[in-house]
């Protein structure tokens, strides 16, 4: 296209939010599963939060890059592009019902741990599915699994695949002690991805510099949004919120958030315009919380940026093993944040019960396409002459091809396709579907 003045990076960004996988994200829980009220993030807003905060941060880490003649005009635009197309994409890989729905498939394989084993010799291929990893799969559904003209996923560029890897260790090398190791990020079947990603933007097994602004831009939404959708439902009062964060910042309190929370809140009364007491009565809690938000990411934002600069050069030697949010007062104000999702959000019951719902739907999925994914045929499409061939023709006819295709390259075992074909399935449902799915069988 001669007029389309878009660099690759944004074409990313576009090709990305167009696809199908981006869609379904409106349907996948963020906090609260199958959550009836609008107002409360789901897995896709969520991600376009992140995807908004990763570009902020990038603009604000390229522009200074500029300034210091390390990139040029033209590469601020790509630094930016990378970073929303990361924050978009970020959660991808995730199954329905959230990280429920990640422990859920982790619990199926554990339980089938010595036959997969016996089956899967190798290290790594047992424990992609033992420790099977959301951002592991995001960067197989990303790079094999949407398939357009071809079997390269979307087809995003080495910069973007190289950024969406929050993490670089292979499923059987993660480790404590530094925060890129510390999950899986990537399976077998991607290593030749890896591997070209690496070779093609010089980062070794070097996390790309780009992916601790996203990460960082992920901690700071997460950690604010997930209280005011606590608010929003009413789990919070903001009446209880402002009494925890007030009790910070009294004159005693000797709290390491305290300077940080006395600007977050000076800049609350700022957005809302002082009101007088009388007004602020009359506010609605969801106001106060909305306001909060803005507030904190305002905050926080600038915080992760002076963060990236004062470790600039130790993240660009590839030494920097923790967290953006980990220095400054972020850290602090961060581990309050998520101290109270921990106490007053997640532990909800209605959420707990869903998330036990949740559990339960995929591990009786699992277990019943299993029986169709070991019936898959190598080539053509599945025969439909007993029941085992007829659960094969429900598996999604897009990841079909990609386990066929697999097979016929040989890198890995043909039992370890089957597997993933299952696991690729299961994690590409929406929350709905997984539900409505998993009443139609069992229920007829």
């Amino acid at each position: 296209m001669p007029d389309d003045h878009r660099a690759q990076f944004e074409r990313d960004y576009d090709r990305s939010i167009f696809s199908t996988p981006v869609k379904r994200l409106q349907d996948k829980a963020q906090v609260f599963p199958l959550e009836p009220n609008d107002a409360i993030r789901t897995r896709l807003t969520h991600s376009l939060e992140v995807a908004a905060v990763a570009r902020g941060l990038a603009t604000n880490v390229a522009a200074w890059l500029y300034e210091k003649d390390e990139i040029s005009y033209e590469q601020q635009r790509w630094v930016e592009a990378i970073a929303a197309t990361c924050g978009l994409i970020h959660d991808l890989g995730n199954p329905p019902f959230g990280h429920a729905g990640e422990d859920a498939i982790r619990g199926w394989f554990v339980k089938r741990k010595s036959k997969i084993k016996k089956l899967l010799i190798e290290p790594q291929l047992c424990q992609d599915f033992l420790n099977f990893e959301g951002n592991a799969q995001t960067l197989r559904l990303v790079s094999k699994l949407q398939i357009l003209s071809d079997f390269n996923g979307l087809n995003l560029t080495f910069g973007t695949l190289s950024a969406a890897c929050k993490y670089t260790a292979a499923s059987h090398q993660t480790k404590n002690g530094s925060q890129a190791l510390k999950k899986t990020g990537y399976f077998a079947s991607e290593v030749d991805v890896v591997k070209e990603v690496r070779k093609a933007t010089g980062t070794g097994d070097a996390r790309n510099p780009i992916a601790f602004l996203v990460e960082a831009a992920d901690d700071i939404v997460y950690s604010v949004a997930d209280i005011e959708d606590a608010v929003k439902k009413g789990l919070l009062r903001w009446s209880d919120l402002k009494e925890r964060f007030q009790s910070i910042i009294g004159d005693k309190s000797t709290h390491l958030a305290k300077p940080a929370m006395q600007s977050i809140l000076m800049r609350k009364w700022e957005i809302l315009g002082k009101p007088n007491e009388d007004v602020q009565k009359l506010m609605a809690d969801d106001t106060h919380g909305s306001a909060f938000r803005t507030a904190a990411i305002a905050y926080m934002v600038p915080e992760a940026v002076k963060a990236f600069q004062v470790n600039y050069d130790d993240i660009m030697l590839g030494k920097h093993k923790t967290e953006l949010v980990e220095y400054s007062s972020l850290r602090e104000i961060v581990k309050e944040f998520k101290t109270i999702g921990k106490e007053k959000v997640y532990p909800n019951k209605s959420t707990v019960k869903l998330e036990l719902m949740g559990r339960k739907v995929i591990e009786d999925l699992m277990t019943f396409f299993l029986e169709g994914a070991q019936n898959m045929p190598l080539t053509g499409e599945p025969k439909a002459k007993d029941f085992k061939g007829r659960i094969s023709t429900l598996l999604s006819r897009n990841y079909r091809e990609v386990f066929q295709d697999s097979c016929r390259r040989g890198a890995q075992p043909e039992i370890y396709h089957r597997y993933q074909l299952v696991t690729d399935y299961v994690c590409g449902m929406t929350d709905t579907f997984a539900k409505q799915l998993h009443s139609d069988l069992m229920n007829g």
